[in-house]
């Protein structure tokens, strides 16, 4: 399938080229790049054991624009403690680096 998209240059000034298409959505308009990354591509590398399986949630610009914030940054200011995950990549840090500490105190 052929699809006509802008290329190159500003916005507006962008020119447009016919493209062939490799994947399409199911009416043959060329697809999202941060949609199929989303719904297709990290769901396959997580069934594939490549990247860790995503539980659930949003990207906070998701939210910031449901509640109508201009910027991400107002609703991680109002709701930042509500997240579960918040720290967590820090304590596993943190955790993972006093295992080895100990560990080598007990083999020295």
């Amino acid at each position: 399938m052929e699809a006509e998209l802008p290329w190159g240059g500003p916005e507006e000034e962008r020119e447009r080229k016919k493209f062939p298409l490799i994947l399409t959505t199911t009416y043959g308009n060329a697809l999202r790049a941060d949609k199929f990354d989303v719904d297709v591509w990290k769901p396959a590398l997580a069934a594939a054991g490549v990247i860790p399986l995503r539980k659930a949630g949003e990207s906070v610009v998701t939210p910031a624009r449901w509640l109508g914030h201009s910027r991400p940054t107002i609703t991680l200011d109002y709701y930042a403690h509500f997240m579960p995950e918040a720290g967590g990549k820090g304590r596993g840090a943190i955790g993972t680096l006093l295992a080895r500490t100990s560990q080598a105190a007990v083999a020295a």
